[in-house]
Formats: structure tokens, C-alpha cells, sequence
């Protein structure tokens, strides 16, 4: 399993991660950290670890880089997860074009901070796929989606970091059956769409084993 006894877990991510941590009294939100420090409690009772949520709503890879340093390196975490980019995607296809971050800024800006956490942290790493934009696969947003699908597969493959497949677990969920919306509004899912990325994250980092 890749978290141990004792370990601080850091989550950073956007809005999906956020979920009104920031108004929670235990700072997790409401959503997959919080679910997924449950199933951890339940199916794990033997470890004891600090789970931290670092997710802001809004939040691009240039954003996280902007806060890197205070909110990730600064707190040392022996595990890491990423769950960036819906939004560098999302706003390529609304009205924030401004806010947009392609794929090779996007993949540069990735590496870049990687890089930091590895030297200063030396920390095991768990990188989530982008989740999907709305539940048909062939839009203009799930396909400009694909290649920073590729970049985060990459950078797993580099890095020697756990894939947590979020991507994927809605669209095998999706296909299974069509007629169950995930979101409201393409992006933020409902409460089974974060207990379904809480247990893809379960199972990516070791699960019961």
C-alpha cells in the first residue's frame, strides 16, 4: 500500500478536491478526501495517518504552482496527490479563454512542481487523470481532455507515481448505464460521483492489500 503508519497525506487539486474545505471544522470538505479517509478508517483501522486537503476552488496547474510552495512543500507530506486540470481544459471552451492552460504549459508547469516536491519532500506520489467534462464522450471538451490525460499517464511512467484512474472510473460508469448523471453541471460531481473517485483512489493506492 502506498500510504504507511504515520504518514501525512496531502491532497491538492481544484473545486473537486475543495468541496467546502475551507468552512469545514475538520478542513476535509464534502467531498472524495473526506470520503476516502472514511473508507480508509474503515477498511484500515491499523493506520494512523494525517489527512490533509489542499483542493481551491478555480484552480488551474499555473494556480497550484502560484501556491506550491506554502501548500504543498512547506508541509512535508511523505504522499502527495495531484488532481488538476478540468479546469486548464474547461476554460478553453467558456468564456475564461484568459484562464486556459494548454497542453504544453500545462505539462512544463506539472513537471515543474513534481519536480520541487521530489527534491524537497521526497515523497510518494499519486497522480489522478482529469476527471470528464459532462457525460458524452465526444464533445469538444472531453476530446481537447485526452491529451492531458496522456501527459498525466506520462508523468506517472516518469515519475514512478501511482495512476489513480478518475477518467476512466466515469466513463466505465457512464457506459454501464447511460441514464445516471454524475454532475450537475458537467464538472462538479454529485455525492455517488465523489464516493466513486474516493474509492478509484482507495484501490489505485493499495486498498486493502
Amino acid at each position: 500500500m502506498l500510504l504507511k503508519n504515520g504518514d501525512k497525506f496531502v491532497l491538492i487539486g481544484d473545486s473537486i478536491t475543495d468541496v467546502g474545505r475551507r468552512s469545514d471544522p475538520d478542513g476535509l470538505g464534502d467531498g472524495y478526501v473526506r470520503k476516502f479517509r472514511e473508507l480508509l478508517i474503515a477498511a484500515r483501522p491499523d493506520l494512523d495517518l494525517e489527512i490533509v486537503n489542499q483542493g481551491i476552488s478555480g484552480n488551474t496547474v499555473r494556480s497550484l504552482k502560484e501556491r506550491w510552495q506554502t501548500d504543498v512543500i512547506d508541509l512535508k507530506p511523505n504522499v502527495l496527490s495531484v488532481c488538476i486540470g478540468v479546469n486548464d481544459v474547461w476554460r478553453q471552451v467558456t468564456n475564461r479563454p484568459d484562464e486556459a492552460v494548454l497542453i504544453d504549459e500545462y505539462e512544463a508547469t506539472y513537471r515543474e512542481i513534481l519536480d520541487q516536491a521530489v527534491a524537497e519532500c521526497d515523497c510518494r506520489l499519486a497522480l489522478c487523470e482529469p476527471t470528464m467534462i459532462g457525460e458524452e464522450p465526444d464533445t469538444e471538451a472531453n476530446q481537447l481532455m485526452k491529451p492531458y490525460i496522456d501527459c498525466v499517464h506520462r508523468l506517472c511512467n516518469e515519475y514512478k507515481a501511482v495512476l489513480v484512474p478518475m477518467n476512466a472510473a466515469f466513463w466505465t460508469a457512464i457506459e454501464a448505464n447511460p441514464d445516471r448523471a454524475w454532475s450537475g453541471d458537467g464538472v462538479h460531481p454529485y455525492p455517488h460521483g465523489h464516493m466513486l473517485m474516493a474509492w478509484t483512489l482507495f484501490n489505485a493506492i493499495g486498498g486493502l492489500h
